[in-house]
């Protein structure tokens, strides 16, 4: 069988070339980086392949306006579609025209609870949607169930926890703490300056041992979530920074292996460390929510707080809670299977048409997804037209929905 990924930003090239890595025995796997607005960097490309049997040089750049020239040339049996949501469901409708369809298989690239209503819509043209964790396919078939939805969905335990579990580090000094920063958790500014301040805390309580500030990319580089106040900015405007707290840009498998702890927010780095017996602090100071997409290690007992994190009380998580979340048995693996069982039904002729869900707005709306999805490399007028209506109504939006909280905070308050 023939399987042909196209992959968006560094954290989706990361998962795709994971989870090609592990492909069964006789199946043929191609990988592409699609250019679009979050295009990756060759450091990045490069860090991402890390681990899998991939190398920087076989995972060849294509333009979007290309994909279905590059199907059509290659005739896979299906398509690995591992992008961001609007990328997705791009993709899939430029795939979904190539005759003979390919099988479309798409999915998530870490940490996936609570699942939303969004991950599920963008991607309802896949043939297959692929999960990690029995919860998440508890969770995600619910909420399909509520919408009347019919998505396929398949197990795989998570890939970079297979990378990782095969290349240990040998001989290791594990001394570091490492912070797996996060562009989007939390988002404030002075959430963020928080941590700032308590990484350089950490650093100060032990001169002889790194604290290691692990980011996504450097700065320019485009990320799967767009960062609007980097770590290393914050931490210079907090003055001298102790020498013992360094900033890396190594994949994370190869940062753990230095690692005492690992500290995150709800970076799906937690479950790679645990994959390495790395403890790990879930750093609950600004709570458990949604929004922090840290409900998850509810039930973890990975929760802890900054004097924790100082202190490097770092914690290792219930059995229970594994068994539920990311480390259930293989054997429940059942992603290839299914995935095998579409290709027969393509074979034979018989794979339904599967269509995206309806989205209004007209052509400019179109052309707004697709503009913000290609960025600089939608070169069409409309996209520019869309680009010039949209931003300005967006940010009026936002506004709008800003003023609107407020005007509700204070409500609630005068009325307690």
């Amino acid at each position: 069988m023939r399987i042909l990924g196209l992959a968006e930003s560094d954290s989706y090239l990361k998962w795709a070339a994971a989870l090609l890595g592990r492909a069964p025995s006789g199946w043929e796997t191609h990988l592409r980086a699609v250019q679009g607005a979050l295009a990756v960097s060759t450091s990045q490309l490069r860090a991402a392949v890390d681990g899998t049997p991939f190398t920087p040089g076989d995972v060849t750049r294509i333009h979007f306006a290309r994909v279905a020239e590059e199907v059509r040339r290659m005739r896979p049996d299906a398509v690995l579609v591992a992008a961001t949501g609007p990328l997705a469901r791009l993709l899939m409708e430029a795939v979904a025209r190539v005759e003979p369809r390919p099988v479309l298989v798409s999915g998530l690239p870490g940490i996936s609870i609570p699942a939303t209503r969004l991950a599920l819509d963008r991607r309802h043209q896949a043939d297959l949607m692929i999960l990690h964790s029995t919860r998440e396919l508890r969770e995600f078939g619910a909420l399909a169930a509520k919408h009347g939805w019919d998505h396929r969905l398949a197990l795989s335990t998570l890939p970079f926890a297979q990378v990782a579990r095969a290349d240990p580090a040998e001989g290791a000094a594990r001394t570091d703490l490492v912070f797996a920063a996060q562009a989007k958790v939390p988002r404030s500014e002075g959430d963020r300056t928080r941590i700032a301040r308590m990484l350089v805390r950490a650093a100060q309580a032990d001169p002889s041992r790194r604290v290691v500030l692990k980011l996504r990319g450097l700065a320019g580089e485009q990320q799967t979530h767009h960062e609007d106040l980097p770590y290393p900015e914050l931490l210079a405007r907090l003055g001298s920074v102790p020498p013992n707290l360094v900033v890396a840009t190594d994949p994370m498998g190869r940062a753990l292996q230095t690692a005492q702890g690992l500290v995150t927010v709800s970076s799906t780095a937690a479950i790679e460390a645990v994959t390495q017996g790395v403890p790990v602090i879930a750093l609950d100071a600004f709570g458990v929510s949604a929004r922090l997409i840290n409900t998850v290690f509810v039930g973890s007992g990975l929760f802890g707080d900054e004097d924790d994190v100082i202190a490097r009380r770092f914690r290792t998580p219930d059995a229970e809670w594994l068994a539920d979340n990311y480390f259930h048995d293989p054997s429940q693996d059942d992603w290839a299977d299914v995935l095998m069982g579409l290709v027969r039904r393509r074979r034979e002729g018989s794979l339904p048409r599967r269509d995206p869900l309806p989205r209004g707005g007209g052509a400019l709306r179109e052309a707004w997804h697709r503009k913000r999805a290609l960025g600089d490399h939608d070169r069409s007028l409309a996209g520019a037209l869309a680009l010039v209506v949209g931003v300005p109504a967006r940010a009026a939006v936002r506004t709008a929905r800003r003023v609107t909280r407020r005007v509700r905070a204070a409500a609630s308050d005068a009325a307690r």
